[in-house]
């Protein structure tokens, strides 16, 4: 199948009016449409954004290739938009995005759609066709350009598979050759960019490379043991689980897929190093996400990796329980109470869904995919069980991170002191002897060992929490409130965000008060700064004004992220004063959210009666935050004055 069969003249959009990547999707998202080639736009657009929540899909050199395999589609298709300014679409080599091809894939796709899509992403690494498709002025003109390297690209296969046979039959040469595997969540664009990036990479240094695509039409040019055999070493860049026990003893570099999109040529080098401790074949393997790599990592690094994993699948329910009970709000602040004159039968059970149902989940969550993290599906009971004896020990936030750290690292151990049992047990290990032993030594552990202390820890910090007042009050304002604007969805970010969850779920609002106004406050004083200085903004940066103001009241920290990646020195170091005094302000004021999401909406909800005390919070620090940045940000220069009216030529 050719790839002007998915991209035709209908799903072409030309030149892109958004300054932002939401922008971006949107506006290719709805060419598709058009082009009637979507049957629940809300549901492919949820699709994409889950994808680019996995990892980016700007894979660098101005590209950026959205897409999703999902039933929302009715045929499969590519759309097409350019930007010759660039968009911030946190690309991977950092730089702006200026092409987008948008790929939509139904479900059941057929293999041929497939095929067309992975040579879409080898045609884009031509740097050639970028610069042709960027100055193309009509539909008509990138189709063009399309078929041509399309042409080109099916007659290079064909003259690569020819050679690799040829290259198989010689096993005895003595010329270097890698092999590698690539693989991404959804199989589609990444897969074969690794794949193509690695290759032109190989090329240029003569080195002979396979390359094995793990793609969503399966495995294609698979690795065999005479490969293996004789390969100097073997990269393997995916997000996904990928077999590779089969390269047991061979020198093995595990990264990310998108480390062989923009390191290639490091990875090559590292796969010819022999003197590499050799690999060790792992029963089980790697969970989804888990192949970071054999090269040496940091303990901080490899804690806060299984954190951040447990914390991004416990914030669904967080925000969907939060979202519930500040809906229950709504009907007065003791309708879910039956024994109130406020009580509603309906906001109790939209109470019971959000607090004892979601919220009862969070810690159990935590600590289960903080141990799967660890360990795998082996070590997701234990985890599991822990967190449950976590909630119920009254060691909460602290007891459900411990737990998921201990019923990881003890399932591994399980699984090394099991790895020398006869094979004839090795079937027995995941249904019976691994969850048992893990998940009865962890509850014992938890009961005996880590919950006293835990709990009285949990406990201490929460009673003096709520013995803060005045200015110690307005302090733990300030220091949360700044946080949340340091790295706007980072580490310090989140630390402080989990932090203000676990104090909520214990009853003391305060922490995520702070954090919630405080993150609020970044994208509406970047868009209060374009205002009152409007002469230091390009126009296309003014476009974003209302878009900050509706994320910023939305809590939405992430849309100040553009200006923060743009000009960080600046912009960072005003966004967290400005933060921490609106975090200050409205916890000695005495505002108290009782929902960890939402903005403005969950306010009003929650906490009706410091509405103003909030606004006057959010006010305050948005207008320090916007006036520093303002007088810190110089004048544009004349060349970003003219660059700016050309494009509004």
């Amino acid at each position: 199948m050719r790839i002007t069969e998915l991209l035709t003249k209908d799903t072409i959009a030309m030149d892109l009016s958004s300054t932002e990547k939401n922008g971006v999707i949107d506006e290719l998202v709805n060419q598709l449409d058009k082009a009637g080639k979507l049957n629940d736009v809300t549901a492919f657009k949820e699709a994409i954004h889950n994808r680019e929540s996995q990892s980016t899909t700007g894979i660098g050199e101005g590209i950026a290739i959205p897409h999703a395999k999902v039933s929302a589609v009715t045929t499969p298709a590519i759309a097409f938009g350019k930007s010759k300014a660039g968009v911030d679409y946190q690309s991977l080599d950092m730089q702006p995005a200026q092409l987008f091809f948008m790929i939509a894939a139904p479900e059941g796709g057929a293999q041929t759609h497939l095929d067309a899509l992975a040579k879409l992403s080898g045609i884009l690494m031509d740097e050639k066709v970028r610069e042709s498709l960027l100055h193309a002025n009509s539909p008509e003109k990138v189709l063009q350009i399309i078929d041509e390297a399309d042409d080109e690209a099916t007659e290079e296969e064909a003259s690569e598979e020819a050679a690799q046979g040829i290259a198989t039959d010689n096993e005895n040469s003595s010329e270097p050759y890698v092999l590698a595997v690539t693989a991404c969540p959804t199989g589609i664009a990444h897969t074969y960019m690794a794949r193509d990036a690695l290759k032109k990479q190989a090329e240029k240094m003569n080195v002979k490379i396979k390359v094995e695509t793990n793609g969503s039409g399966g495995i294609k040019n698979h690795l065999t043991d005479e490969d293996i055999q004789r390969a100097a070493g073997v990269i393997v860049a995916a997000d996904v689980h990928v077999e590779t026990d089969r390269f047991e003893g061979k020198n093995v570099v595990e990264v990310p897929v998108a480390d062989g999109i923009k390191r290639p040529e490091e990875l090559i080098n590292l796969a010819q190093d022999t003197s590499r401790k050799p690999f060790v074949a792992r029963s089980g393997n790697k969970a989804s996400g888990q192949s970071t790599s054999n090269e040496k990592q940091g303990v901080g690094k490899t804690i806060y990796k299984h954190l951040m994993n447990g914390v991004s699948n416990m914030l669904p329910l967080v925000i969907a329980g939060g979202i519930l009970m500040a809906i229950a709000f709504l009907f007065g602040a003791n309708s879910f109470d039956p024994k109130s004159s406020e009580y509603n039968a309906f906001a109790e059970q939209l109470w019971n869904i959000g607090n004892k149902s979601a919220f009862m989940l969070i810690i159990p969550i935590l600590a289960g995919y903080i141990a799967r993290s660890i360990a795998d599906k082996p070590g997701f009971a234990a985890g599991l069980v822990g967190g449950v004896l976590a909630s119920t020990g009254d060691s909460g936030f602290i007891g459900g991170i411990l737990a998921g750290f201990l019923a990881g690292y003890l399932t591994l151990g399980i699984k090394k002191l099991c790895s020398g049992m006869p094979q004839s047990l090795e079937g027995l290990k995941p249904t019976l002897i691994f969850p048992v032993l893990s998940v009865t030594i962890t509850g014992l552990l938890m009961i005996y060992v880590i919950n006293p202390p835990a709990s009285w820890l949990n406990n201490t910090l929460l009673n003096g929490l709520e013995s803060l007042s005045g200015t110690n009050i307005m302090l733990l304002g300030l220091v949360v409130g700044a946080m949340m604007a340091i790295d706007m969805g980072g580490p310090f970010n989140k630390a402080a965000y989990v932090f203000s969850v676990a104090a909520l779920t214990s009853g003391n609002a305060a922490p995520i008060t702070a954090a919630m106004i405080g993150g609020m406050v970044p994208p509406i004083a970047i868009a209060t700064a374009m205002v009152l200085f409007r002469k230091k903004f390009t126009k296309e940066q003014k476009g974003s004004v209302l878009p900050n103001y509706i994320m910023g009241l939305s809590f939405i920290t992430e849309g100040a992220i553009p200006f923060a990646a743009a000009d960080p020195i600046r912009v960072i170091p005003s966004m967290m004063v400005g933060s921490g005094v609106a975090g200050a302000i409205a916890l000695g004021l005495g505002s108290a959210i009782q929902a960890p999401h939402g903005g403005i909406i969950v306010i009003l909800g929650t906490d009706f009666g410091h509405v103003l005390q909030s606004l006057i919070a959010i006010i305050i620090g948005s207008l320090v935050a916007a006036i520093i940045y303002g007088l810190l940000k110089p004048k544009l220069t004349q060349d970003e004055i003219h660059t700016s009216e050309a494009m509004n030529d």
